[in-house]
């Protein structure tokens, strides 16, 4: 597991950042990328294992700028985890209040990010003849909204989210097809929710869904994803693993 060079977008998101700091705590080399930047806890993890990167993967020059960074630097690059989550500053409003603009918008940056940098980061796998990549949808990509959940809040699950996360899914499984025997692992992680600052009346009503916990920590996502990256995983290719604590039965 060590020295391989894993390459992060949405690097300090929830998922992204706990994925980092695991990553590091393991021993890998880590690209974060993202587009606002934040501070990295220095005093638990060497500088030369990591390198922070902005920019925004919905530009195409972007993404291979960060590939081509990643490559002069190590020479490689291991894996891609697509944690990255762009959305307007309206989303999430009710399917009566759409606008065009907005769900083209959401639909090209997120669904259309996800393809664009899948390409990009395959070409290179492709000439290393290994790589792994790992894409994040949610429960969301492959069961409909459990509206009920949403009483008593000023919360919405936008159809666009649903629309995007079930493409991620199929754009999955389209790219582990199409690179079969090529040496190169796709595969999808489907979280359920994940904590936050939410109403506790929506905390509640979750929770009633799921078997034990409710909405997840971070760190129950990114225990897959790491799984995902080691050769434990080296026959697993083209899966959505979901991860909800029952919330999706």
């Amino acid at each position: 597991m060590s020295k391989k060079v894993i390459l992060v977008t949405g690097g300090f998101g929830r998922v992204g950042y706990s994925l980092c700091k695991n990553l590091l705590a393991q021993g890998f080399k880590v690209i974060l990328v993202d587009k606002t930047i934040k501070n990295i806890d220095k005093s638990r993890f060497r500088e030369s294992d990591y390198y922070i990167l902005k920019a925004d993967i919905n530009k195409e020059r972007e993404i291979k700028r960060i590939i081509s960074f990643g490559l002069k630097k190590f020479k490689k690059i291991d894996a891609l985890v697509h944690c990255a989550y762009p959305k307007t500053k309206d989303w999430g409003t009710k399917l009566e209040n759409l606008k065009q603009k907005s769900l083209n918008e959401n639909l090209s940056n997120h669904l259309g990010s996800s393809i664009i940098i899948s390409k990009n980061i395959l070409k290179v796998f492709l000439k290393q003849n290994y790589g792994k990549l790992i894409l994040l949808s949610s429960v969301m990509g492959i069961k409909n909204p459990k509206f009920e959940t949403y009483k008593g809040t000023n919360m919405y699950s936008p159809v666009e989210y649903s629309a995007i996360k079930s493409g991620i899914i199929s754009i999955t499984k389209y790219l582990a097809k199409y690179y079969s025997k090529k040496n190169i692992n796709i595969n999808c992680v489907s979280p359920g929710g994940i904590k936050q600052n939410l109403p506790k009346r929506f905390i509640k009503n979750y929770k009633k869904h799921c078997n034990l916990k409710g909405l997840l920590d971070p760190e129950d996502v990114v225990e897959t994803i790491s799984f995902l990256l080691s050769d434990n995983s080296k026959f697993i290719s083209g899966q959505n693993i979901v991860i909800d604590d029952g919330y999706s039965l």
